[in-house]
């Protein structure tokens, strides 16, 4: 544990205004984030043109399979991001997802991406705290933690306690010009995109160009939009509140309190809260908490985070997920968040049920009506690719089914056809891939599809949502026809009562 600085009041001062970036200072960093991009993609370029070689036979080819070429340029790339800092970590954090712009292996390399950095001085962050509020540090606070507790690529969290109470609270600080510098990175991030679309025209000339596919301005963008999103904490604080309200009758789920006298863009002051990391198995039963009841516990959070709320915490990671002494869940850390309409939680309870039963079709009609598929795309041989696909990971037991290996394993159709991974979905995704992670851990039988099923059925079958059951409906007529599938209605109601039979 961080030792306690005693802090005296001082009379409140105003700190100087930061100076711009000057213009040498933004070449000097596109110049070095060029450089390192080019060590990523240098040495693509140099094996193309020895295989080129090599295929004349004037030197000898290199006998490596293809996965594992790209396994070892996507551990360069996540070595690349890792060096570049903040909004290169959390770009490629999002990116893991993204079948649609890069294939498999580069996926897997960039999910083990680490938001963890190292911290920077406490002077700079404590004069941020001071600049936001006003005021001098101990005149907020009585002491404060010698060094952050944590520290992650967008900011770094201090242990304090305030003077007017002696609350025990959190200070979440976000780090120096972070705002500026990301602004920059994204800058030059979009020149790149442009420059990656550009050379997709080309990819038939070069051969290591062919990874390169998909729409990368607009995801730059958004990726941007995110960013910045998550880089303000007063949108934090809100989304915590919603949070709160939303469980204020879950007695097994705690949302620390946020202290919005002391809270700004750039400082979250909330309450501290101690506990164990749900994957600390070994404590947990230390304590006498069950990890398989704490896990139950945190899927059904999510699901009704899905199925009802419509609102869900993107970034379930162990660091923000801990279990109180008293056993309660505790969530952290709300800067990325998730909505979902009725009509697109309609839409993939469907999906969800279509999937369960193997109904390729039906799924084919999901991935238009979802935004994955545009309209009037060219989807000949679709069908049966899809079903080779889901033979091999959903023709087993459904308890060894795996949410992110099909996601893998579906992903090279995901890159070869005109997929795009609508914005919405990323986080999604993204946060079922980490959660079903988390969940294997505390409990080795854990299974998505079983997990989920009861909670699709509740929302579909139970809940006075005629709105959402017409959308069902609606995708059980034959398309084109307009008449109703009876085969596939028969199919959704024996998939629905035996979920409801097996998870009563």
């Amino acid at each position: 544990m961080s030792t306690m600085r005693a802090l005296e009041p001082a009379p409140s001062k105003a700190l100087a205004t930061r100076p711009g970036v000057s213009r040498p200072r933004q070449w000097v960093r596109t110049a070095s984030i060029l450089w390192t991009l080019a060590g990523f993609v240098f040495p693509m370029i140099l094996e193309e043109a020895r295989d080129r070689i090599a295929g004349r036979g004037w030197v000898r080819r290199r006998a490596e399979p293809a996965d594992a070429r790209l396994a070892r340029h996507g551990a360069r790339l996540r070595d690349r991001l890792l060096r570049l800092g903040p909004t290169f970590i959390k770009t490629g954090q999002m990116l893991a997802t993204r079948a649609d712009l890069l294939p498999v292996p580069f996926l897997k390399e960039l999910s083990i991406l680490h938001d963890r950095v190292p911290p920077y001085p406490d002077a700079q962050a404590f004069a941020i705290i001071e600049e936001d509020l006003g005021r001098s540090l101990g005149s907020v606070f009585s002491e404060i933690s010698e060094g952050p507790i944590a520290a992650a690529s967008l900011g770094q969290v201090y242990r304090a306690r305030l003077r007017a109470t002696g609350e025990t609270v959190a200070v979440k600080v976000r780090r120096p010009d972070l705002a500026r510098r990301v602004a920059l990175d994204m800058a030059v991030l979009d020149r790149v995109a442009r420059w990656t679309e550009s050379l997709e025209r080309r990819s038939d000339r070069y051969d290591f160009l062919k990874f390169l596919r998909g729409e990368w301005v607009s995801s730059i963008r958004e990726f941007d939009r995110v960013l910045h999103e998550e880089m303000d904490y007063r949108r934090e604080a809100v989304s915590a509140r919603r949070f709160k309200a939303n469980f204020a009758s879950w007695k097994g789920v705690h949302v620390p309190r946020i202290h919005e006298a002391f809270s700004t863009e750039r400082v979250l002051v909330m309450e501290f809260v101690e506990g164990t990391k749900v994957t600390d198995l070994d404590e947990l039963r230390r304590r006498g908490h069950s990890p398989r009841a704490i896990n139950e516990r945190l899927y059904r959070t999510y699901f009704k985070q899905l199925f009802e709320d419509g609102f869900f915490h993107a970034d379930p990671h162990p660091g923000n997920l801990l279990v109180m002494a008293d056993g309660r869940l505790a969530f952290f850390d709300f800067g990325m968040s998730g909505e979902l309409d009725d009509v697109l939680r309609g839409r993939m309870v469907t999906a969800f049920f279509h999937m369960v039963e193997r109904d390729i079709d039906g799924l084919i009609e999901d991935l238009f009506a979802l935004g994955f598929l545009p309209p009037g795309a060219d989807i000949r041989g679709l069908h049966e690719l899809v079903a080779e696909a889901f033979s091999r990971r959903l023709d087993v037991k459904l308890s060894e089914v795996r949410f992110r290996e099909m996601v893998y394993d579906l992903a090279p159709i995901v890159f070869e056809y005109p997929f795009t991974t609508p914005a919405r979905f990323t986080f999604l995704i993204r946060a079922l891939m980490t959660l079903e992670g988390i969940s294997v851990q505390m409990n080795p039988d854990f299974n998505f599809f079983e997990v989920a099923g009861p909670y699709a059925r509740d929302f579909l079958f139970k809940r006075e949502a005629r709105a959402l059951r017409g959308q069902v409906l609606e995708s059980l007529k034959t398309a084109g026809t307009g008449k109703f599938d009876w085969g596939r209605i028969w199919r959704l109601a024996r998939t629905a009562y035996d979920v409801y039979t097996s998870g009563r």
